[in-house]
């Protein structure tokens, strides 16, 4: 019987006698097989676990989200197995393929109410028509606001080389009226964003539904191909699978960063980028 993620990780920690049974990475090539549902995972609705630490053939219940949004339990083999190789994104979705199924007409004397359709929203028409996941600079995306984030970009420059001058990503998802989102720093030659977090002078910011903003940002980001560090000062608790808790970034905290760079994109593509000294 399928049970939670989170009940699926505490057994076999127990049964391999490790904190961490699978590392990231472990099943990446068999996952490979299928981008839709990579593009549907996000782990932070999944205790953190990442998809490459999943069996294909885990009897766990995992969280799944839609290009829509839509979101729904699934074992990794009722996603794999549902019928037709190649197929409709919407069949990937149980609400969306309920959605897209021809609805069957009722013949008789009551009327149907029509429904009321729902406001279109309308989008940026500023974001430039780019590849998902192209990194870009932004002529919507706000202007720096923090000495500690453009401290934390020249620390950055200093010891890894990366494009400057961007500002955006390009999303598949609407994002506030645009296809386009602004991490505070990125790696484009990593497919890395970088987020510098901090609760804010009145201790509002990243809180609440700010970090449910953080949360969707993160998942479109992912959904690119792009993935996220998060630099959470104070008492903000991580949010996903690389993110690193420190009260500020230092020299030391530099080379923390390096070395998440590492586990996500490995070491001999980022030691490649590291400047010499």
């Amino acid at each position: 019987m399928a049970e939670p993620v989170q009940s699926w990780w505490a057994r076999r920690q127990f049964s391999r006698g490790r904190d961490v049974p699978y590392e990231v990475g472990t099943y990446r090539s068999q996952w490979a097989a299928y981008p839709e549902l990579i593009r549907q995972y996000h782990p932070e609705l999944n205790h953190g676990i990442a998809l490459s630490q999943v069996p294909l053939a885990a009897d766990v219940l995992l969280c799944w989200e839609c290009r829509v949004g839509h979101r729904f339990a699934a074992t990794p083999s009722e996603q794999r197995e549902r019928p037709g190789r190649v197929r409709r994104q919407s069949a990937w979705c149980p609400e969306c393929s309920t959605l897209a199924r021809p609805q069957p007409v009722v013949l008789g004397e009551a009327r149907a109410i029509p429904r009321r359709p729902r406001p279109q929203l309308t989008l940026c028409d500023k974001t430039p028509d780019l590849p998902t996941g192209e990194a870009f600079s932004s002529v919507c995306a706000p202007a720096p606001a923090s000495a500690a984030e453009a401290r934390l970009r020249a620390a950055l420059a200093s010891r890894i080389t990366f494009t400057s001058g961007v500002n955006a990503v390009k999303v598949t998802r609407p994002f506030f009226r645009h296809t386009e989102v602004w991490p505070d720093i990125l790696l484009p030659e990593l497919r890395v964003a970088i987020e510098y977090d901090t609760v804010g002078r009145h201790g509002l910011e990243h809180v609440g539904k700010r970090q449910e903003t953080d949360l969707r940002k993160d998942r479109a980001l992912r959904a690119a191909g792009w993935e996220v560090i998060r630099i959470r000062t104070g008492r903000l608790e991580p949010l996903g699978p690389h993110d690193l808790q420190m009260p500020s970034v230092s020299a030391r905290g530099v080379d923390r960063i390096i070395d998440e760079l590492r586990q996500i994109r490995g070491p001999l593509i980022v030691d490649a980028y590291l400047i010499p000294g």
